[in-house]
């Protein structure tokens, strides 16, 4: 695929995938990714990784507070603690993707 016909898929077209493809209402595909959606996000929340066999696993990382540098006059500055959710790319996906 080509840069002129990639486009970016939103929560809607998902659905709209998942409806078209399987023998589900939109309106049920709607609420299946939702639940998806929310399980990922409360696990992650909650502290946990989340492995789906395939496609790939998410998990969070807690960066510690640091010291930086503000770009626009060079002073230094504290860049508070926070946690990042990171995604490895699980091998099945990997290969659909390259094929």
């Amino acid at each position: 695929m080509n840069q002129a016909t990639k486009k970016v898929l939103g929560k809607t077209d998902l659905v709209e995938l998942i409806a078209s493809t399987s023998a589900v209402s939109k309106v049920d595909a709607h609420d299946a990714l939702s639940l998806v959606l929310d399980g990922i996000t409360k696990a992650l929340a909650d502290g946990n990784d989340v492995n789906i066999t395939g496609f790939g696993k998410f998990k969070v990382a807690h960066r510690p507070e640091r010291q930086g540098r503000n770009p626009a006059n060079g002073e230094p500055l504290t860049i508070k603690a926070s946690n990042q959710v990171s995604f490895s790319v699980g091998a099945g996906l990997k290969q659909s993707v390259n094929n």
